[in-house]
């Protein structure tokens, strides 16, 4: 008897010590997106005007991807990140996600993950009084087991993001203080858990309110030791913002290697839409005007960098078209989740990431229906050179990235392509009709 009890208890410990390794062993995910950050911002991408060297590092020692595209407008960019949804199936209203949806960050907390979300909010429905906007727990409804947020259950109006911001932190409003920066708040917020967590699998979601309008000094600034000067808006001060986020990603990646956790981390930076249309980029193929809410390349196409020392197989430049469908899969995926408990419209990225394979896709399908402004809502699908509207234009928009000429003479290899990319958007047409008249509202964001 004693000897079959050691024996069970030997088979006991064993299983538990392959548990808790194979739990160990599970990656850290961080995800940050920037706010309003086209790909031309960045150093690795071709800007010649701003300072991101710890962007640009990251991206040369891991991937950087030339084509990921988000939806051109921030809410639903935010849905579709969160979801893995297209806009037509669960992008109700500006700045709201129903409470009906699941996110990454439910299934992640459920696979064991400790989660955490700092940053803009906006989900809450405030700008049209949706039901339930006063709710202070609803980042906890949605997988998050703490957040530090900004627009949770206030409006933009009772208090900016930047200077004194106006910041929720787990129900709490904290003390506005006039030499406090949203931003560094933040960023301070999700030091603090990585090092309350770092020996657990955790999950940061990390969507920043920089670089948006206003435009106003950050504590680097010259003009921030003048207080009266820190929310004086101008276009000139968009170089320091942008500076200061990659400074802050120096931060958290000092912080992940200072607790030692650097090298099994996903680390991945993106955008939510493009650069604001009042800013005017210098790159190495010239100036670039910034295309949010517009549906030309420059209202979507965002930087994609990942990090992940552990797991990549050398540095590399990938040419992988690119979702924002594509995230939720991805970072199921990654955590080992049984795809058989969600449904996306994504497709997941790890294959590329560990080098098994070169791209996921060769064209995407995005449905843009802003509900924010007058124009925009359309549909179209597109790989790196060439996009078909539902309308039937059909651009090459490596030659024409304005979209000014849509072609109208067809080599044999594009007109195979278009009529292709117009069997996708017949298939979604039968899956979901496109209403003309989709209800757009001029709203404040």
């Amino acid at each position: 008897m004693k000897y079959h009890l050691k024996i069970f208890v030997l088979l006991l410990s064993l299983f538990y010590t392959t548990s808790c390794e194979k739990k160990e062993q599970l990656p850290n995910i961080v995800l940050i997106m920037a706010d309003d950050m086209g790909y031309e911002c960045l150093g690795c991408y071709g800007s010649t005007e701003y300072i991101t060297p710890n962007l640009d590092r990251l991206a040369a020692e891991g991937i950087r991807f030339d084509h990921c595209y988000s939806q051109p407008l921030c809410t639903p960019s935010r849905v579709k990140i969160m979801t893995g949804q297209y806009n037509f199936r669960n992008y109700e209203d500006f700045g709201y996600l129903n409470p009906n949806q699941k996110t990454f960050a439910n299934l992640l907390k459920d696979a064991g993950y400790a989660t955490c979300i700092a940053g803009k909010w906006q989900l809450n429905g405030l700008n049209r009084n949706n039901p339930g906007n006063q709710d202070v727990n609803r980042p906890y409804h949605f997988g998050f087991d703490e957040y530090c947020l900004w627009q949770l259950h206030h409006r933009k109006n009772d208090g900016e993001r930047f200077a004194n911001a106006l910041i929720t932190q787990n129900g709490i409003d904290l003390p506005r203080t006039e030499n406090s920066y949203g931003p560094q708040v933040f960023a301070d917020y999700i030091c603090d858990f990585i090092g309350r967590n770092a020996g657990k699998p955790f999950l940061v979601y990390y969507p920043m309110v920089l670089v948006h309008d206003p435009f106003v000094p950050t504590p680097d600034s010259p003009e921030w030791i003048d207080s009266a000067r820190r929310y004086e808006n101008d276009t000139a001060y968009f170089s320091d913002m942008v500076a200061y986020t990659d400074r802050i990603i120096g931060q958290l990646e000092a912080k992940l290697r200072e607790t030692g956790v650097w090298d099994n981390t996903l680390f991945i930076f993106t955008g939510d839409n493009g650069t604001g249309r009042t800013v005017f980029s210098s790159t190495v193929s010239g100036v670039v005007q910034g295309g949010k809410g517009l549906t030309i390349n420059t209202g979507s196409r965002v930087p994609l960098i990942v990090s992940w020392p552990a797991k990549m197989k050398g540095k590399r430049v990938s040419e992988a078209m690119v979702s924002f469908a594509d995230f939720f899969p991805t970072l199921c995926e990654i955590a080992g989740i049984n795809p058989e408990l969600y449904a996306n419209d994504g497709k997941s990225l790890a294959p590329v990431i560990f080098g098994e394979k070169e791209k996921i896709q060769d064209e995407i399908f995005i449905h843009y229906s802003p509900r924010w402004g007058n124009n925009g809502h359309n549909r179209w699908v597109m790989k790196q050179d060439y996009k078909l509207y539902r309308d039937g234009r059909f651009y090459n928009t490596a030659t024409d990235p304005e979209e000014e000429n849509p072609l109208t003479n067809f080599s044999e290899e594009e007109k195979m392509l278009k009529e292709h990319f117009q069997q996708i958007l017949n298939e979604k047409e039968n899956l979901v009709p496109f209403h003309k008249n989709d209800t757009s509202f001029n709203l404040n964001n």
